[in-house]
């Protein structure tokens, strides 16, 4: 029996994944793994049964990765799963800004005891005349699954479309409208967009991306959208560039005290990925994502992990182990003085960690304990 926590509320349709082995509830004292949307869990303190944590969703701000990865806890995200809900939401962004619609709804409801409000809308609608997005250029930073939808869509809609993603996927690019145009820096974004449009992780390198430096490389009047990470904007850049006229609109899903009340701002609540068909597809795939690996250790979409997957006909041994020299050899060392083969083995590693799958006939109790014993080996499964 697995026991799965939840931290936030999961869509029915995902929790309803998990078989007669499985107890989902949002109170176990030591889960063997995790469900978690928006909650913070870096102050939280992890039990000893913790195997895996499922984020439903792409950002895993939230969740204290590094620790994860110390105490041999696969961390997964979403990907791609709330994907058309945000591209929607960009979509809405552009249009939003580009034509004053929120200044335009606002007056109507100023103007709702009017007798003759029908006659004074045509005295005042030239207040929110706008601009079209045909014909426009908008640089997308970030060609991943939600740059990438954007992209296309924006090339249905007439726009000139340009993409900048030094990390950017053979099947990424395969999934791209071939209108779009890539460059390779994004000075090359900001010379040329009427539209930018930010869809990248929030780290180190990111952080603060969107600054004074980036903002005297652009247009005057350019209109920046920003549903991926609150922090990748400086707010307080973005507040001068507002009154100099450098940019036109700021539209970002993600308020705080400073740009809730800056002028020039378009901020929605956050709304990007909240669809019931997003939150569907989130749980859905998180489910699946803990079940495979729960039952079959396989890891998909980890980010704290490689990904690997692997089908064992006997005993499928699962190692968490630091990505350094020898490990391998003294696990199959250990296996070969036991006399037991190895008919299959995979090694997959990300950054400073790695995981190994073998197929054995056997993995008595002794073996597993002297796995464990192995300096620098993190955790041990035996499927």
């Amino acid at each position: 029996m697995f026991n799965i926590m939840t931290l936030n509320k999961i869509a029915a349709v995902g929790t309803d994944r998990f078989g007669g082995n499985y107890a989902v509830a949002d109170n176990h004292d030591n889960p063997d793994a995790i469900m978690v949307r928006s909650a913070s869990m870096h102050d939280m303190e992890f039990g000893s049964n913790l195997l895996a944590i499922a984020r439903a969703g792409a950002g895993v701000n939230n969740i204290p990765l590094d620790k994860c990865a110390a105490q041999g806890i696969c961390v997964f995200n979403t990907p791609g799963a709330n994907a058309n809900a945000v591209k929607e939401l960009v979509l809405c962004g552009m249009l939003l800004a580009s034509r004053d619609v929120v200044g335009g709804i606002s007056w109507v409801k100023s103007a709702k005891d009017d007798a003759d409000i029908a006659k004074s809308v045509e005295k005042e609608k030239s207040k929110f005349a706008g601009t079209e997005l045909k014909g426009k250029t908008i640089g997308i930073i970030g060609l991943g699954a939600i740059g990438a939808l954007v992209a296309n869509a924006a090339v249905s809609l007439g726009m000139n479309v340009i993409g900048y993603d030094p990390f950017l996927s053979v099947n990424g690019a395969l999934s791209i409208s071939r209108a779009v145009k890539y460059v390779t820096s994004t000075a090359d974004i900001y010379a040329a967009a009427d539209f930018i449009s930010v869809h990248v992780p929030c780290n180190d390198n990111t952080k603060g991306m969107i600054n004074k430096e980036a903002f005297a490389l652009m247009k005057d009047g350019v209109i920046i959208l920003n549903y991926a990470r609150d922090a990748l904007i400086n707010d307080d850049d973005m507040k001068e560039a507002i009154a100099s006229g450098k940019v036109r609109k700021y539209v970002t899903d993600f308020p705080n005290p400073k740009t809730a009340n800056m002028e020039g701002v378009i901020a929605i609540p956050h709304l990007g990925a909240s669809t019931e068909e997003s939150e569907d597809n989130c749980a859905v795939m998180a489910a699946d994502e803990l079940v495979a690996y729960l039952e079959s250790g396989n890891i998909i979409n980890s980010v704290n992990f490689p990904n690997a997957e692997m089908n064992a006909a006997g005993k499928k041994v699962c190692v968490m182990h630091k990505n350094v020299p020898a490990i391998i050899s003294s696990i199959t060392t250990l296996f070969g003085g036991a006399g037991v083969n190895i008919d299959n083995m995979l090694n997959k590693s990300r950054g400073d960690y790695a995981y190994t799958m073998l197929d054995v006939a056997n993995a008595d109790d002794a073996i597993v304990a002297k796995i464990s014993e192995i300096e620098g080996v993190i955790r041990v499964r035996v499927i």
